[in-house]
C-alpha cells in the first residue's frame, strides 16, 4: 500500500513538471526594418494624428512601452547581430554591412533551445551565414525583395542553395509563413520562440497595391527642420560655411547632389537630370545649399511622396500583425504568449532634411520597443529608462526562465517589466558607434557618442576604420559604395535634449555647458573601455581622438 502511494506521488510529480514546462510562456519577437518611433501613433509626434498603426498602438497599450530604447549602430546588420548576441560590435565582430554571424555566435536561439523552446525565424535575416541555430528558418536573401520574394530554407543542398519562390508582397508572404508555422509546424506540447521579421518599411518603399490610395488625399505634417536646420550639426556634418552640405547626409531636397529622395523616385525625370548623377559631379562643387522658394515647394512635393510611400509600407506591417494577433486570440494563445514589437533601428523622416538612418540623431538612434505579457506586465505602463538592443537577448532569456549569460554585455530588464520601476543601479547612459564613414552615397561621417536622459555628446572623427593614408588599404569595401572625400572635418556636437528635443542647437562650446562637457567625456571614455569599444586596434583613429579630445 505504501509503495503504491509513493508511485502515485511520483507520477503526479512528473505530470506537474510536464505541465509546468508546457506552461512556460511562448515568445513572439516581431521586428520591422527602419520603423521610426515617430511613425507609431502610440509614441506621439507629428504623425500620430494620421493614426498609422492602430494594431501596434493597441498592443503597446496592453503592455509596457519604452520611451528611451536605442540602437548601438543604426544600420541593419550590426543591429541584428547585437540583438542576437547581446554583445557590442567589437565583441561580436560585426561592425558594418559585411559582418557575418556564424553558427557558433547565434547565441539567442541557442540559449532558447537549451531552455526547451522550439525556435524559428521567418523573414529578414541579413547576417549572411545560415541561421542554423534555429530549428526552422525561412529567410530573405540579404535584403530581399518587396514583391515575389525568394526565401532561403532548410534542405538537402548546402546553404544558401535551397531557395523557394513566392508570389505577392513580402509583408503578406512573411505573415503567411508565420501563420503556417504556428498552425502546421510548431509542436503544441512545447513552448516556442519565434522571430517574425518584416522587410518593410525599408527603402525604397514599395507598398502592396491595396494601399495605393491610403493617405492620397492627406497632407502629411512636416518637420520644421526640413526647411530650417538652425544651429543643428557642426563643421563635421556641414563643412566650413556649410561648404559640405551638398555631399554629406542624403536629403529630401536637392541639397545633397550625391543622393536625394528625388533621385530615388524620379530618376528618369528632367529634375533628376538637371541636378546630375553622382558619378558626374566633382567634389570641388562644394558650395552652400540655399533653400529658395522654388526649392521649398519642390521639397514639399518630394516629402509628401516620401512619407506616403513609407507609411503605406507601415500600414502593411500593422495589418499583417493583426492577422497574427487574431490567430493567437482564436487559438487561446494570447494570454501565455509574450509579444515584443520593435524595429532594427530608427529612421530619418525628413528631420534636418535627412533621409535614411546611420546618424546618432534621435530619429535614427531611437527604436520602438514595447512588450505585452498580461500575466506579468501591467497594462498601459511606460518607462523612460534607457535600454539598448544588446539588452534584448538577456531579457528574453530571463523571461523564458533562464539566466543572463555572462558572455553577453547587455543587461536584462525583466525586473523593470514586472515591477514598472527602474532599478537604482540601472545604466544612466548608452553608447553609440557608426563605422561606415562616407559610405553608400548617403555619405555619413563616422562617429561615436554617449546619450543620457538629458544630454547627447557626439564625436565625429572623420576617418575610415582602416588606415586610408595607406595606398594598399582596402578601405572601399564592396558593400560601402563610393564617396567624394575620404576624410571629413573632426568636431564635437552636444545637445541638451531637455531644452532642445528636436536637436536644433548644437551647444558644444557654449559657456553655459562648460561644466557638463568634461563629465560627459569622462563617462564616454569609461563606456568605451567597459564595453570593449576603444580604438586601440585602430591607431590612426586613436591619434585623432587624442588630438581632439579636449578641443
Amino acid at each position: 500500500m505504501r509503495l503504491s502511494f509513493l508511485l502515485v506521488l511520483v507520477v503526479l510529480g512528473l505530470l506537474g513538471c510536464s505541465r509546468q514546462k508546457v506552461q512556460r510562456p511562448n515568445i513572439i519577437y516581431i521586428m520591422s526594418d527602419d520603423h521610426a518611433t515617430g511613425a507609431l501613433g502610440v509614441y506621439g509626434g507629428r504623425l500620430a494624428v494620421l493614426d498609422p498603426t492602430p494594431t501596434l498602438d493597441r498592443l503597446a497599450k496592453e503592455g509596457m512601452l519604452f520611451e528611451n530604447c536605442f540602437v548601438n549602430n543604426s544600420i541593419c546588420v550590426p543591429s541584428r547581430a547585437a540583438i542576437l548576441t547581446g554583445q557590442r560590435a567589437q565583441t561580436n565582430g560585426v561592425i558594418d554591412l559585411e559582418g557575418t554571424l556564424p553558427f557558433e555566435k547565434q547565441y539567442l536561439p541557442k540559449e532558447m533551445k537549451n531552455l526547451g523552446y522550439q525556435t524559428a525565424i521567418i523573414g529578414k535575416w541579413h547576417l549572411h551565414e545560415e541561421p542554423a541555430a534555429f530549428d526552422h528558418y525561412e529567410v530573405l536573401p540579404v535584403q530581399g525583395s518587396y514583391f515575389d520574394p525568394a526565401f532561403r530554407v532548410q534542405g538537402n543542398a548546402p546553404w544558401p542553395k535551397n531557395v523557394i519562390h513566392t508570389k505577392g508582397h513580402s509583408s503578406d508572404i512573411i505573415t503567411d509563413k508565420v501563420l503556417n508555422w504556428l498552425k502546421n509546424i510548431r509542436k503544441p506540447e512545447s513552448p516556442f520562440f519565434l522571430m517574425y521579421h518584416f522587410k518593410a518599411p525599408h527603402d525604397d518603399f514599395e507598398n502592396a497595391p491595396r494601399y495605393e490610395d491610403y493617405l492620397s488625399e492627406v497632407s502629411i505634417p512636416e518637420p520644421v527642420s526640413l526647411y530650417n536646420r538652425g544651429n543643428h550639426g557642426s563643421v563635421a556634418t556641414r563643412g566650413n560655411n556649410d561648404s559640405l552640405t551638398t555631399v554629406i547626409g542624403s536629403s529630401v531636397s536637392h541639397r545633397n547632389v550625391v543622393r536625394n529622395q528625388a533621385m530615388n523616385i524620379w530618376e528618369d525625370s528632367a529634375q533628376y537630370k538637371q541636378y546630375g548623377n553622382a558619378q558626374e559631379i566633382s567634389p570641388d562643387r562644394h558650395v552652400p545649399f540655399k533653400m529658395s522658394a522654388e526649392e521649398r515647394e519642390y521639397t514639399h512635393q518630394v516629402y509628401q511622396d516620401y512619407l506616403k510611400r513609407y507609411l503605406r509600407c507601415v500600414k502593411g506591417v500593422d495589418d499583417n500583425v493583426k492577422r497574427v494577433l487574431d490567430y493567437l486570440q482564436a487559438e487561446g494563445l494570447m494570454e501565455n504568449t509574450i509579444i515584443v514589437y520593435t524595429g532594427d533601428q530608427g529612421f530619418m523622416l525628413g528631420e534636418h532634411d535627412y533621409i535614411d538612418k546611420r546618424w546618432m540623431y534621435e530619429e535614427s538612434m531611437r527604436m520602438p520597443f514595447f512588450i505585452r505579457y498580461p500575466a506579468k506586465i501591467k497594462k498601459g505602463s511606460r518607462t523612460d529608462a534607457i535600454i539598448n538592443n544588446t539588452d534584448f537577448a538577456p531579457t528574453l532569456i530571463e523571461l523564458a526562465g533562464g539566466k543572463s549569460p555572462k558572455y553577453m554585455q547587455g543587461r536584462s530588464f525583466r525586473q523593470m517589466l514586472y515591477t514598472g520601476m527602474e532599478p537604482e543601479d540601472w545604466p544612466k547612459a548608452t553608447y553609440y558607434r557608426y563605422w561606415m564613414h562616407m559610405a553608400h552615397r548617403h555619405a555619413n561621417p563616422a562617429h561615436f557618442g554617449i546619450r543620457t536622459k538629458r544630454y547627447k555628446l557626439i564625436f565625429y572623427y572623420g576617418r575610415y576604420w582602416v588606415d586610408t593614408d595607406d595606398p594598399k588599404a582596402e578601405w572601399n569595401k564592396n558593400s560601402w559604395g563610393n564617396d567624394f572625400t575620404r576624410h571629413t572635418p573632426v568636431a564635437w556636437e552636444l545637445y541638451d535634449l531637455e531644452k532642445d528635443p528636436k536637436e536644433m542647437n548644437n551647444v558644444y562650446g557654449d559657456p553655459a555647458y562648460r561644466a557638463i562637457v568634461p563629465k560627459l567625456k569622462q563617462d564616454l571614455k569609461a563606456l568605451r573601455e567597459n564595453l570593449n569599444e576603444t580604438d586601440e586596434n585602430y591607431p590612426h583613429i586613436q591619434q585623432i581622438i587624442e588630438e581632439y579630445w579636449d578641443k
